[in-house]
């Protein structure tokens, strides 16, 4: 059985569906430089076949009017996928702001708490000063009599 607690992170990351969760590993895969190297090399390679490899047969010739096609339903999807993830982002943020204010609340309240007790014990310490005082003025005269 697992000890561990579990984080405001964790079971939100368990609340997820699974669009949410395409949509999140589809924005951190297409916001690295592996898809960006990966990409390039696949249009270097398109436009090397159908220009000077496939130059009797090639099945899209310059100026390249279906890699043009599949370019910009990509960005179209591209679009779409972000758009998801940063919405999800902003629920996401909005959330932990709520879940801080909540803590930022319980901790005044506590603060607030500790700060009373505080004042009542500076209270009780200055009243026993006072005492010890007093009494330290009373024993002289009390010896004398």
């Amino acid at each position: 059985m697992d000890n561990q607690q579990k984080t405001w992170h964790d079971e939100h990351k368990a609340s997820l569906t699974k669009g949410q969760q395409a949509a999140d590993y589809m924005r951190n895969g297409m916001g690295s430089w592996p898809f960006v190297v990966g990409f390039l090399v696949f249009m270097i390679l398109w436009a090397a076949a159908n220009t000077w490899m496939l130059s009797q047969r090639a099945w899209d010739p310059y100026p390249y009017i279906l890699l043009n096609l599949f370019l910009s339903m990509l960005a179209g999807l591209q679009g779409a996928i972000l758009l998801i993830a940063a919405k999800r982002q902003d629920a996401i943020a909005a959330a932990m702001a709520e879940h801080d204010l909540e803590t930022d609340l319980a901790v005044k309240a506590e603060i607030e708490r500790l700060s009373a007790i505080n004042d009542q014990q500076l209270k009780i310490l200055k009243e026993l000063l006072e005492l010890g005082t007093a009494r330290s003025s009373e024993a002289p005269a009390r010896e004398g009599i």
